[in-house]
């Protein structure tokens, strides 16, 4: 990435507010929590990161300017307490150091940089707190739980009064037990691997959302979460991903979208939203 680019999107940080949101996050939220709407969602995978590191600050001001209605963004907490966003166990992919992030202190983290096509850049890892501070009455934020450290990602949520726009993503029922406990208002995810596991997913946790998969996505799942006035999420990410990008538009949307899945998590934010724009499925 030239250095110009880094500095105009550090000037575009600074009018984020102003410029770049298409919708407000009042806005985004009445719709995904509307059970008559007939909104398709778009949530961006480890943020837009198609010109940018994942899960970085950058990433994250793309993927509200494009629009984007959902950050996806994963959750990690080091050694000596502080969440930060990070997909993997190790930071070995990801930056220029190695090790296992969570039994690296944030010092030793903020020694290190994000890399982008196998060379570094000058971001670093971000905070919890700046992604959250970054995304606030802008876009919704689905939080992938990568920690059991759950007391300190909620006090970061606490503190920078972001409560109204996180939705909690776990596949471990016992975490999402444990966050609903301290607030039932906190907008729920639970992810389901089968019909059953989505019974059972509603009736623990009235969610606002239910993450599935292809191997079960049927007119009787789909079927089941809207019953409770819920939203369907199901993932492009990967071979769907790919024939959007081969302008295999039909395609991809068909799969997608055939039994009425209405939020999509997607590797290519910027093309779907255009795709759903067209065929006024998005606002």
């Amino acid at each position: 990435m030239k250095k110009k680019q880094w500095l105009l999107w550090g000037i575009l940080g600074l009018s984020i507010g102003t410029t770049w949101a298409q919708r407000n996050v009042k806005d985004i939220k009445k719709d995904f929590l509307n059970p008559k709407s007939n909104t398709v969602l778009v949530a961006s995978h480890r943020a837009a990161h198609n010109q940018f590191p994942e899960n970085s600050i950058p990433a994250i001001k793309e993927a509200i300017r494009l629009g984007v209605d959902i950050l996806e963004i994963d959750v990690k907490v080091t050694s000596d307490g502080v969440p930060v966003i990070m997909h993997d166990g190790t930071v070995n992919r990801t930056t220029t150091g190695k090790g296992k992030l969570e039994e690296m202190t944030f010092a030793q983290l903020n020694q290190l940089f994000l890399v982008e096509n196998g060379k570094a850049t000058t971001e670093k890892i971000p905070t919890l707190e700046e992604a959250l501070l970054l995304a606030k009455g802008h876009i919704l934020v689905d939080l992938d739980l990568k920690t059991d450290k759950m007391d300190e990602v909620l006090a970061v949520i606490r503190k920078t009064k972001t409560e109204d726009i996180v939705i909690f993503f776990d596949s471990d029922y016992e975490i999402l037990k444990y966050v609903d406990k301290k607030n039932k208002r906190y907008m729920m995810m639970p992810r389901a691997h089968s019909l059953s596991e989505a019974d059972s997913a509603i009736a623990l946790f009235e969610p606002e959302i239910v993450h599935i998969d292809f191997s079960f996505y049927t007119p009787e799942v789909v079927g089941t979460i809207k019953k409770h006035s819920s939203r369907v999420w199901i993932n492009a990410l990967g071979p769907v991903d790919a024939a959007l990008r081969a302008g295999k538009t039909d395609e991809a949307l068909g799969q997608l979208l055939k039994h009425g899945a209405n939020v999509v998590q997607t590797d290519e934010p910027e093309l779907l939203l255009k795709l759903l724009k067209e065929r006024k499925i998005h606002l």
